[in-house]
């Protein structure tokens, strides 16, 4: 067994998540409608913010960034398209390293980028004299690198001591994509220290970026509190629904699959859930953005009416 290595296996083939002939109609028309959806509305929301001088702020720049990780996590879809009603699920070993360091960056800056638009919310909230000199835009600027720098070193560890180890055979990966717990599954050789750095660094991200969120919202919360209208606490609390609408789903999932201990018998759950997060939610954060934020809805009309008055002329 020591003299086998990685090369060993050159391509992956994945069980995919069903294999009755109908099921697989209705998977694949579902999967179709919701990766156009999630396509046409973040691309809609990067345009928009980008059109409408009004959302020219923070928290639409932010919020552009986070429909444009939502629209790259959700690159996975097209290859889980293709594979439907395949035979076979083939994904080579380069390509499995490439999807899994792809959609592990995207998905830890998406956490960041949720702490980030947080502390934003925190001072338009607690300080709104002080906003514009604060939330400069060099400190965007921080904070969005920051995210991507953060993630980059996570996925590059996990996905460097992922591909490693050895692997021997057997090459079926019990999921839909090239994720790290049924990749670990297969491997010829001790798995324990990628299973402590896969728990400590996902808690870790998930610990950091959480408290920055739980402190900016314990601070909002106090100045709600302190608010002495109804008018205006209803205005503030108005401010962070569809954030915190956003945390409470990605997190809920996250913390689920990769925080808490894994088996080999909650593989076939991940994978379930897997497809929650890793299709379905890039799908809901424009819609949660769109449908709660006034802002939103009215540079949506404003920018429906100024097509009009082009095309009328």
């Amino acid at each position: 067994m020591e003299d086998k290595n990685q090369t060993t296996v050159t391509e992956f083939l994945f069980l995919g998540l069903t294999d009755l002939l109908h099921q697989k109609i209705v998977l694949f028309v579902t999967l179709l409608f919701i990766y156009l959806v999630t396509l046409g509305g973040n691309m809609g929301m990067i345009t928009l913010i980008w059109l409408d001088p009004k959302l020219h702020t923070p928290m639409y720049f932010f919020l552009s960034h986070l429909s444009l990780v939502d629209m790259c996590s959700s690159s996975i879809a097209p290859k889980m398209l293709g594979d439907t009603f395949a035979e076979q699920k083939v994904i080579s070993f380069v390509g499995c390293a490439a999807q899994m360091w792809f959609f592990g960056l995207f998905v830890a800056t998406e956490c960041f980028l949720l702490a980030a638009m947080a502390y934003d919310r925190y001072i338009a909230i607690c300080k709104p004299l002080l906003y514009t000199l604060i939330m400069s835009q060099g400190v965007c600027v921080q904070l969005i690198i920051g995210p991507y720098a953060m993630a980059l070193i996570s996925t590059m560890t996990h996905t460097t001591l992922t591909f490693c180890l050895p692997f021997c055979g057997p090459n079926i990966i019990n999921d839909f994509f090239c994720d790290i717990s049924p990749l670990l599954s297969l491997a010829c050789a001790d798995t324990w220290t990628n299973n402590l750095v896969l728990f400590t660094l996902a808690g870790a991200i998930g610990v950091l970026s959480g408290l920055i969120i739980m402190v900016s919202y314990v601070c909002i919360l106090l100045c709600i509190v302190r608010i002495q209208t109804a008018g205006g606490r209803r205005k503030a609390f108005s401010a962070c629904s569809s954030h915190l609408t956003a945390v409470s789903i990605l997190y809920g999932t996250l913390f689920f699959i990769y925080v808490r201990p894994s088996s080999s018998s909650s593989l076939d759950i991940n994978k379930v859930i897997s497809v929650f997060y890793t299709i379905v939610i890039p799908m809901l954060n424009p819609i949660i953005y769109s449908l709660r934020n006034k802002e939103v809805k009215d540079a949506f009309r404003r920018t429906l009416e100024r097509g009009h008055l082009l095309t009328s002329k």
